[in-house]
C-alpha cells in the first residue's frame, strides 16, 4: 500500500492516517486509490469495532490536489472533459464504499477539512472536530459542486438550506458553527480530541455488533441516496466543460481573483 495512506489496527479499533503532512494531507489520484485500497482491506477483517479516520502533520486534509485536474487526462483520456459520468462515478464509489462499511467510522478532524476531505467526512458516520478546524465545501469558487457525495450528504446531514448556504458561498466555516447546525457531532481542544474519539469507541463497543451494523444500514437506506449522486454526476459532467471551470482552476493555481462568465 501507498505510503500516502498508513493503516493501523490496534485490536478492534482500524486506524486510517492521511499522510501527506507537507502538502496539508492535500488528496491525489494515488492517495484516493490506496484510500480505497484501505477500505477494501478493512471489509475482510474480522473482528473490527470501529474505523478512525486522521489526517498526519498539521491538518486533517486541505481537499483535493488540485493539479489532480491537470492530470486527469493520463488516467481517463485526453478528452476526459467528456466523461466526467465515469470519473465522478469512480470518485464517488470510493467514498460509497467507505460509507457502505458495517462498522462505524469517524472522522477525527483537525486544522482544515475542505472540499474533498469535508466530502470523506461527511461519508463517516460520526465527525469529531479540534475547535480550531476549517470546515468549507469550496467548489463554486473552482467553477463547479461537491460531486463526490458532498451535495448529497450534507444535504441529508443538514437539511437544505444550510447545504444551499455552505455549498453557494464555497466559504470557510469554524467547527463551532459546523457544530450548531448539525454537521459534527463533537468539538474539542486539539490536545482533547484523541480522548474524546477513544470515549466514543469505548461506547461503541458496548453494543453489539450485528445490532450497530443493521441499525447503520437502516439508518443509511432511509435516503435516496442513489439517485442523488447520479445528479450530482450529472450536473458536474455539465461544468467541467464550462470555461468558467477552466478559468476557475487556473485562477486558483495562479493565485489570482476568478473572472467568471457564466458559461
Amino acid at each position: 500500500m501507498s505510503n500516502l495512506i498508513q493503516v493501523e489496527r490496534r485490536e478492534a479499533l482500524v486506524e486510517i492516517m492521511l499522510n501527506r503532512p507537507n502538502k496539508r494531507n492535500a488528496i491525489s489520484l494515488e492517495m484516493l486509490q490506496a484510500f480505497d485500497n484501505a477500505i477494501t482491506d478493512i471489509n475482510t477483517m474480522e473482528g473490527v469495532r470501529a474505523v478512525i479516520i486522521r489526517g498526519a502533520g498539521t491538518a486533517f486534509s486541505s481537499g483535493i490536489d488540485v493539479t489532480t485536474f491537470m492530470l486527469l487526462a493520463q488516467q481517463y483520456g485526453a478528452n476526459w472533459q467528456q466523461r466526467m459520468r465515469r470519473i465522478t462515478d469512480d470518485f464517488q464509489g470510493v467514498f460509497n464504499r467507505l460509507e457502505r462499511l458495517e462498522i462505524p467510522t469517524i472522522a477525527m478532524t483537525h486544522g482544515y477539512c475542505l472540499g474533498l476531505a469535508m466530502e470523506l467526512a461527511l461519508a463517516c458516520d460520526l465527525r469529531i472536530s479540534a475547535e480550531n478546524t476549517r470546515w468549507g465545501l469550496p467548489e463554486t469558487r473552482l467553477g463547479m459542486i461537491p460531486d463526490v457525495g458532498g451535495t448529497t450528504r450534507l444535504t441529508r446531514i443538514a437539511g437544505p438550506a444550510r447545504a444551499k448556504e455552505i455549498i453557494f458561498t464555497g466559504g470557510q466555516y469554524d467547527a463551532a458553527q459546523m457544530a450548531d447546525w448539525g454537521i459534527i457531532n463533537y468539538v474539542v481542544a486539539e490536545e482533547q480530541l484523541q480522548a474524546k474519539v477513544d470515549d466514543l469507541v469505548a461506547a461503541i463497543t458496548q453494543a453489539a455488533p450485528l445490532a450497530v451494523g443493521m441499525a447503520k444500514r437502516v439508518i443509511d437506506g432511509s435516503a435516496d441516496i442513489d439517485r442523488s449522486l447520479q445528479l450530482e454526476a450529472w450536473a458536474q459532467s455539465q461544468l467541467f466543460s464550462s470555461k468558467d471551470f477552466m478559468e476557475g482552476i487556473q485562477s486558483t493555481m495562479e493565485r489570482r481573483p476568478p473572472q467568471w462568465k457564466g458559461k
